[in-house]
């Protein structure tokens, strides 16, 4: 399993360059398919020519952007295409401390709301179990 930039097969060029950068996602792969993908990606932190420390190069090419969507292989195994120099630009600096705060701060209430979800699911199906045993 493996997380990877990922660009759909629709956006890239004959010459295998994104053609729209801003559409790239992160995806998690296993045994050649999507498993996962986030949103797409944000060009402060991966396309800015002021932050290197997440700049996106190149992407796995997939089918669609849709779970269980294959990744295309070629030869030597993954296919990939490029991101080209025209595709970044001066972002500034960005905050990372704070954007990663944010971004923990967001999994978190995730987890919460799924958490929650569940719970009031199994409060529901109890709830049911209780009135058919006082029939």
């Amino acid at each position: 399993m493996q997380i990877r930039h990922c660009v759909e097969e629709q956006n890239v060029d004959e010459n295998m360059i994104v053609k729209d950068p801003t559409k790239i996602k992160h995806v998690v792969i296993f045994g050649g398919k999507i498993k996962s993908m986030s949103g797409y990606i944000d060009p402060a932190s991966h396309l800015n020519t002021n932050y290197h420390l997440h700049k996106v190069s190149r992407c796995i090419i997939a089918k669609k952007f849709e779970i269980g969507s294959d990744i295309l292989f070629g030869i030597n195994g993954f296919r990939f295409a490029s991101i080209v120099s025209s595709h970044f630009d001066n972002y500034g600096y960005p905050d990372y401390t704070k954007n990663l705060s944010e971004m923990i701060e967001k999994v978190n209430n995730l987890k919460s709301k799924s958490i929650n979800k569940a719970k009031s699911k199994k409060n529901a199906v109890e709830n049911i179990r209780d009135k058919n045993a006082s029939y």
